[in-house]
């Protein structure tokens, strides 16, 4: 497996949007059978890799784009956030998302806490945080606790976990 995580480039830009669109929507699809709304809209991948201290990573295997992700990196708390993971659909279930997660973390071996959130619906997410990459889910958004940051129109948008991994 020749394996290398790379930070986006302009060029790349339209298939990384269109292959995490794609993963996205899949991924909810596999749950929500009657779906008829986009999960992921450009804009949401937009505004992460506009954040400050954003950085977008794609991940290559035997030269091929296979997945990528995008965080956010406080240089001066070092608690970061990662915005978005995914693996192009039809290549999941292969190492390739785990593939990623442990070259972040070598990357950005200076992170004291990352941080990410999946909504509830999302079984696979919550495996691979938990069970493949040792996150712990540290709270639950529903109606009764909700979260400012997640949008009102958004699928599952009123359950989500929050999850942290403490790095030192």
């Amino acid at each position: 497996m020749n394996f290398k995580l790379l930070t986006v480039e302009q060029k790349d830009l339209i298939e990384y949007k269109k292959d995490m669109q794609e993963a996205f929507q899949k991924a909810a699809e596999s749950e929500f059978y009657d779906l008829d709304a986009e999960i992921l809209p450009e804009e949401d991948i937009n505004h992460s890799l506009k954040t400050k201290g954003s950085i977008a990573y794609k991940a290559i295997l035997d030269d091929k784009m296979v997945g990528g992700a995008i965080i956010v990196i406080d240089e001066k708390t070092q608690h970061n956030h990662l915005d978005f993971l995914y693996v192009k659909y039809g290549t999941q279930n292969y190492g390739v998302g785990q593939a990623i997660w442990k070259e972040i973390e070598k990357i950005h071996s200076k992170t004291k806490i990352w941080e990410t959130v999946t909504p509830y619906f999302e079984k696979r997410n919550i495996h691979f945080y938990v069970n493949r990459c040792g996150f712990h889910i540290v709270e639950f958004f529903n109606p009764q606790h909700k979260d400012s940051n997640i949008p009102e129109d958004m699928i599952g948008g009123d359950y989500f976990f929050r999850f942290e991994k403490k790095m030192k």
